[in-house]
């Protein structure tokens, strides 16, 4: 087994809360983790037939089998549960009592702020991260070969092939969470909706153009993208709201949480493919800002990237807000360093002011090094600077 970076914090907070909730896409390893943290928890999986129906129907005779509490898989299949244990806990007094899993975030989050507020400490466990693959002694290294494998557990673990995977999984997994979060008809329109998606990674969202190329109405295109989200396919990052005297867009831009998923999408072959194909710098603008978001989740943290656009078309890719500190990091999947990937910052920085914290670039190259002030950090290295942020 590959070891998890959220391991640490999952520790943690089993120390400070009587409740852990570890949330994320499935198959991203979230009962690997929690069952090797918690080796001495009894672990139960809602997603068995007669233990979801024992704990819909009785939820308080279910738990008085837990004197010790539990792990409790999928819980967001049975969220009216989550009431009776807020009861639980508070007479228990106990830490990390119990873990919960779930891998949709409409369900389990709501139920959460409503009825376990601090109580609960939350993780979003993401697919692999570039650290955490780094020791898995892969023959081919090269950025090509992550964006279309990805860094989903099952491909890495069980070194299965990407293509065949990715294909079972939108078939069992993302389709299964669409039926039970709205009631599509016609799955075919859907899958033309995650393909169009796909091919949009890293642009702003348009929702009249992604409706008409899907045959679709504005607020469809709103909900499903809202079960995309909930169920971690994909995420938006929204603008930065200083505008340093310019206006700004103020549209969020999609991205997917894993390239190998986006790649499958759209249709990549291999990774010979994706070295002249046109989204190439798309899926590594995805890549690196997923990245940045597993190094902030695996220390319990919440997002804090934007990015920022004014309507001239001047952009940063990512802006990481840290108090009232902004840095700005530029992301360019060519593999030279020429002077035109920092005219952007050097335009930004001149504009933020005293606001502007230490610049970064992130590009396809394989070297480290510094110009004009600007550090710029390897593709292999963003690692490094997640953890920093």
């Amino acid at each position: 087994m590959i070891p998890r970076t959220a391991a640490k914090i999952a520790i943690e907070l089993s120390k400070g809360y009587p409740i852990v909730a570890v949330t994320g896409p499935r198959q991203s390893g979230k009962t690997t983790l929690v069952r090797s943290v918690f080796p001495d928890k009894k672990y139960l999986s809602l997603e068995e037939p007669d233990l979801l129906e024992f704990a819909l129907s009785d939820p308080r005779s279910f738990l008085s089998r837990l004197p010790d509490g539990a792990i409790l898989d999928e819980v967001q299949r049975a969220p009216s549960l989550l009431s009776y244990l807020q009861t639980r806990v508070d007479l228990d007094g106990r830490q990390g009592l119990f873990i919960l899993t779930g891998s949709q975030q409409f369900g389990l989050l709501s139920h959460i702020t409503q009825t376990l507020a601090g109580r609960v400490g939350m993780i979003h466990l993401l697919p692999f991260s570039l650290e955490e693959v780094g020791g898995v002694g892969e023959k081919n290294n090269s950025l090509e070969h992550w964006l279309w494998t990805g860094f989903y557990p099952p491909v890495h673990d069980r070194k299965l092939s990407p293509s065949g995977w990715y294909g079972n999984y939108v078939a069992t997994y993302v389709e299964r969470d669409v039926r039970q979060l709205l009631s599509i008809k016609e799955l075919t329109t859907f899958r033309r909706f995650i393909r169009m998606c796909a091919a949009r990674t890293g642009q702003l969202v348009n929702l009249s153009s992604l409706g008409n190329d899907c045959g679709i109405t504005h607020n469809t295109v709103r909900a499903w993208l809202s079960v995309l989200e909930a169920s971690f396919i994909l995420f938006l990052v929204y603008p930065h709201y200083k505008n340093f005297g310019k206006r700004l867009v103020k549209t969020p831009k999609l991205y997917f949480y894993d390239t190998g998923l986006a790649s499958w999408l759209l249709g990549l072959q291999g990774p010979d493919s994706l070295s002249i194909h046109p989204l190439r710098g798309s899926l590594f603008e995805s890549l690196a800002i997923s990245e940045l978001l597993k190094g902030r989740f695996n220390r319990g943290l919440p997002s804090n990237l934007f990015f920022w656009r004014n309507n001239s078309g001047d952009e940063i890719d990512v802006i990481v807000e840290q108090g009232d500190t902004l840095i700005p990091i530029e992301i360019k999947s060519g593999q030279t360093v020429t002077m035109d990937f920092f005219t952007g910052l050097s335009k930004w920085i001149r504009w933020a002011g005293s606001s502007a914290g230490p610049p970064y670039l992130i590009y396809g190259g394989n070297e480290d090094q510094s110009r004009s002030g600007i550090q710029v950090l390897s593709w292999k290295n963003i690692s490094r600077l997640a953890n920093e942020f």
